[in-house]
This record gives C-alpha cells, structure tokens and sequence, in this order.
C-alpha cells in the first residue's frame, strides 16, 4: 500500500519563503546564529515567519561541523538515547490500513511488541464525534493498562462542545495528553482554559504558534500543560530552545513535534522531554515524513527503535547524518542556486 499522504501544500510555501530569506545570509558570518534569526524574524513578521527553520538548523548543521561537535554538544546535550512513541498517520478507509476502531487497536498492539512504550492516535480528518470516541476506546482497551496513550484531534473536532466530550473518554482512559482539540487553529486560549476546566487529561497546544512569546503566552496563561516546538516551523532550532527554556523556566515538559535529526538534537539537550516522535507511522504503508535521502542508515520509519523503545542521537559533527548526494541529484527535479 503506498501511503498518499504528502505534505506538499507545506513544503512549497517553505521553499518560497527560504529562497527569499536565503539572501539575508549571503556574505555573513556563518557562526553568529543569534543574529541572523532576529534579521529573519524581521524580515518575516508579517509573513508568519514561514521558512526560517530550514535555514537555522543548516546553520547549526554548519557550525557542528566547523567545530567538530554535534548539535547536541552544541546545546549542552547528554542524553544519546530518547524514548519514542508511534504517531499515527490520519485515518483512512484502506481496507488494510486505519479504517476501523479496531485497526487503531491492532496497530497500537503491533507497536508495543515492536518496543514502544507510547502509542498516539491522528484520527479522521473528518473529526465525526462517534467514530473518535469508539477509536480512543478501542485503543484504551486494549492497551491502555499497559503503555502511554495520546490523541491528537489535529484540530479536526468541529466545536469546543465536541472537545468536552472527546475529553471525558481521554480521562477514562487516562491517557497522557489530548492534543489540539478542536477546530479553533490550535491557538485559542480562553476556549482551552474551559475545556481544562471540564477534564483532567493534560492538554496539549502549541504546534500551530511559530515564535517563543507566543508558545510563552500558552504556558503561562494555563491553556496548555506542555510545551510544544517544531525546528521546522518554529524557527529553527534557535526558536524552539528559546521557547523550550521559557516553558521548562516555568516548571513543565517540552514535547518536540515530528521526527528528523534536527529533532533529536533539540530533544537531546532539553531536560524535561518525556518522548521522540515517530509520527505518521502507519501498519502497512512507509512514513511519508521520512525521505530515502540517508547513506549512513538513518531511518525514522516504524522499525528505526531499538529493543528497549528508544532511539539514538546521532553522534557525528553537525546532525550528525551523511546524506546519499547521488540520490539526492538523480531525483533532483529543481535545482535552485542563491547569489
């Protein structure tokens, strides 16, 4: 089964926006990090601070390998392996794929005898109330005694009503957090404060926000119990460790989102991270998240963990990861050069 899932709307506005801010960097010192994310955050305040991520963490890639340190030392790292759980892709209706309740319930059993301790569920992009309910059931019972359980509702739930609902299920089967609940964009922080209000699952916002204050504000007003960051979208690496300070400063846990080198680094030298994220794994189909780009092995795929559930930090210069360049430019379709 090829797995459909792309995010190619994504990818295409980033590349627009790294084009463009790619000049700011041209003719700097590579090494001072600090100051060419304030020129990019300028540069994009009106814009969202779309692209900056993909820059930062070259740079960071770049400055591991000039000193001859990973990212990780960079940070002030030391942890070299990380718990991870498996992160579903959205539902679907593959007869062998996440059409049913129970397939949900299947794949999480099939998880745990891989070695995970942690099992998240993306359900259906529809966000039908029933049809979530009966998946975080299913799952709750059949392996909720004996791994960590999340539900992402990806801001698919249609109202803050349907979020009180879905939330007394989480709580009955104590999972360990509920994630963007409903269609407000992730980002509003009275209707999270009442939905707190009404469960007692942690709830868990922050991936829709793209700069520190922001992510800062969620905490501090009480509409999240983690923190949550994303070197891709949130401003590289740089962002998210400012975001991540302030937030562990204020006594919780910072969740990283998503998978890839620059993930684990970042994770690496965050003190309060309870898991890595294989996200978008699927029972059959490959991740669409993870690219064959890799000559040294790397893998974010569903069997990448070891037996005792966690993944390493790679060790080398930089991230760490040599990337197959004659890959890279046989599939190459656009090649664009900044000057």
């Amino acid at each position: 089964m090829e797995n459909t899932y792309r995010p190619r709307a994504r990818a295409t506005v980033i590349m627009a926006a790294i084009s463009a801010l790619a000049h700011f960097l041209l003719g700097k010192p590579a090494l001072e990090r600090e100051r060419h994310y304030q020129t990019l955050r300028r540069a994009t305040k009106h814009l969202g601070e779309s692209g900056i991520g993909a820059l930062d963490i070259a740079l960071w890639d770049l400055g591991g390998k000039i000193s001859g340190l990973s990212v990780a030392q960079l940070l002030g790292g030391s942890r070299w392996k990380l718990p991870a759980y498996a992160s579903t892709i959205p539902g679907d209706e593959q007869s062998n794929g996440l059409s049913r309740p129970e397939a949900y319930a299947d794949f999480a059993e099939q998880c745990m005898e891989l070695g995970y301790h942690g099992f998240k569920m993306h359900g259906w992009k529809e966000g039908e109330l029933q049809r979530e309910i009966a998946m975080i059931q299913a799952v709750g019972k059949r392996v909720g005694s004996r791994m960590d359980i999340m539900y992402d509702a990806a801001c698919h739930l249609k109202t803050l009503a349907d979020a009180f609902k879905i939330g007394r299920v989480c709580d009955e089967y104590e999972l360990l957090w509920f994630e963007d609940p409903y269609a407000d964009g992730g980002l509003t922080i009275r209707g999270h404060q009442a939905l707190k209000a009404q469960v007692q699952t942690p709830i868990m916002i922050g991936e829709h926000v793209r700069n520190p204050e922001f992510h800062t504000e969620l905490v501090v007003s009480g509409a999240t119990d983690f923190g949550r960051v994303d070197p891709d979208y949130d401003g590289g690496i740089t962002g998210c460790y400012k975001a991540a300070m302030a937030t562990e400063a204020l006594g919780l846990d910072v969740e990283v989102h998503s998978c890839g080198p620059a993930m684990r680094h970042l994770m690496a030298a965050l003190a309060r991270s309870n898991y890595y994220e294989i996200n978008l794994v699927h029972p059959v189909a490959p991740n669409p998240w993870q690219l064959p780009v890799y000559a040294d092995g790397y893998s974010d795929e569903l069997d990448c963990i070891g037996e005792d559930g966690c993944v390493e930090v790679p060790k080398g210069p930089g991230l760490g990861v040599q990337y197959d360049w004659d890959l890279i430019q046989r599939n190459t379709l656009e090649k664009l050069v900044v000057e």
